[in-house]
């Protein structure tokens, strides 16, 4: 099927020339279809050159961008993506540390996958969907999660009931994609913390804070 070509204005090329991640709905000068939210669109620029690939959203935010090659982001593409953003935490000692096992496996844009999120709680994968493109593939994520970790995720758990856009029409129900658990005891840094997804803000927990709940130490 070929996918909805979107046009952007002259001179609006400039940001996706220097990869900024998503396209504004003002920057856009045509749309040559009419694309379902979460649909893939091509992007090219206002003298017909491709510019990136990314996932349909009416509203601000109208591009996510997945890839500035003109791709087809299948499963394959995305296992890719998933592969390299586990590598990258690997060579930077997060995962297979002794002493944290509760870190952000996936950070959206940066790991060139706008709109996904996944944190890793001691075997349990929860992810999260800003976007209504991933959240039709969230059960082909959760495979691929579980492919590239092994026996190092023992469940993955959708919570992205709060996260779907409002205008979608869509409702997101939290859910086990794969596997099941309750909640489990993380390591930091030495400390014990208690992880219950379906309750805690965000994913379960404020993994962004840990450099802040080191300082702590110096308080004890």
């Amino acid at each position: 099927m070929e996918r909805v070509k979107i046009v952007l204005k002259s001179g609006k090329e400039q940001s996706v020339r220097r990869y900024h991640p998503w396209i504004f709905s003002g920057a856009i000068k045509k749309i040559y279809g009419n694309p379902a939210e979460g649909d893939l669109v091509d992007v090219f620029d206002n003298k017909d050159s491709f510019l990136a690939v990314g996932h349909y959203q009416p509203g601000s935010i109208a591009v996510r961008i997945l890839s500035f090659e003109q791709v087809t982001p299948d499963v394959r593409f995305f296992w890719d993506k998933l592969r390299r953003a586990i590598h990258y935490r690997k060579s930077l000692g997060i995962i297979d540390n002794p002493q944290i096992n509760v870190f952000r496996l996936v950070h959206g844009e940066g790991d060139g996958l706008p709109g996904l999120i996944v944190d890793y709680y001691n075997g349990v994968a929860v992810i999260q969907m800003h976007s209504i493109g991933f959240y039709r593939i969230r059960r082909e994520i959760a495979t691929i999660l579980t492919e590239l970790m092994k026996d190092q995720i023992i469940a993955v758990y959708d919570k992205s009931e709060t996260t779907i856009p409002h205008m979608s029409g869509i409702t997101g129900v939290n859910e086990f994609l794969y596997g099941d658990s309750d909640p489990v005891i993380v390591t930091e840094n030495g400390y014990k913390f208690k992880i219950d997804w379906t309750t805690g803000q965000k994913t379960g927990f404020f993994i962004d804070q840990r450099e802040n709940r080191k300082l702590l130490e110096k308080f004890t």
